[in-house]
């Protein structure tokens, strides 16, 4: 029970955790829900680079490929390769989830950095990255966690649960515990690290001239790259770990 009560205790702390808030926001007010604005603004601007960026290199597929679909293909080809790399033979129906997750945190990250959001005023709060909320980073990790319990009980129906008392029954607490601390992880390191890469960003523009803080912005745009690709790589390896069975 104490094991039981602990884990619930998890999920709940990770639901309250979509309480923070760092700075002033921005709400829309929609029936008896309040709905971060900000949020919603940006990921839709995100949401909408990809699909136009999509559209625009794939609408009309040549036999001779032009630059934009070659760079969409090399992107898939990746996606494939590194899903297939986590979860093995059977990640086929895994790369529309991997794939979705590491575009919209790469596009995310990098427009934080890329794109002029400061310049858009709102009565309160300002514009930034979604990945630079919680809320976001908690919404790509729940699912996760939901794809990562699917895909063991696709594969190994209840028998998948015989995983909490390996190699000991001993352990049954800190196996349980540790797949529902997966999102926590998930959750906190991309917002701390975007929001932390802003901030300096932000404090170094503060301090010294415009020009300063480029190298650290590159750095930015390098370490965001880098989050996307630890996010979708983690995500694929917890589903293949589930339908191994291995650690």
């Amino acid at each position: 029970m104490n094991v039981i009560s602990c884990s619930i205790n998890t999920l709940k702390g990770l639901y309250d955790i979509s309480g923070v808030e760092v700075g002033q926001h921005f709400y829309w007010q929609i029936g008896g829900f309040q709905v971060h604005a900000q949020v919603l603004i940006t990921s839709w601007v995100v949401i909408a680079i990809l699909l136009g960026s999509v559209t625009i290199a794939v609408r009309n597929p040549q036999t001779i490929p032009t630059d934009g679909q070659n760079f969409f293909e090399y992107v898939l080809e990746f996606i494939r390769d590194l899903s297939k790399t986590q979860i093995g033979e059977e990640y086929g129906p895994w790369v529309p989830f991997i794939g979705t997750m590491f575009l919209f945190i790469f596009v995310s990250n990098w427009s934080g950095a890329l794109l002029p959001w400061k310049i858009i005023e709102l009565p309160h709060g300002e514009l930034a990255a979604p990945t630079n909320d919680i809320n976001t980073t908690v919404a790509l990790a729940l699912p996760t966690s939901v794809a990562y319990f699917y895909a063991g009980l696709t594969k190994k129906g209840l028998s998948y649960f015989g995983k909490y008392i390996q190699p000991t029954p001993i352990l049954l607490p800190i196996n349980i515990l540790e797949d529902f601390t997966k999102p926590l992880s998930l959750s906190f390191r991309l917002f701390g690290n975007i929001l932390a890469d802003e901030l300096v960003v932000v404090v170094l523009v503060s301090l010294v001239p415009s020009v300063v803080p480029i190298p650290v912005m590159f750095l930015g745009l390098f370490t965001s790259g880098i989050q996307a690709l630890i996010f979708a790589t983690l995500a694929a390896a917890y589903i293949g770990e589930s339908m191994e069975g291995h650690h």
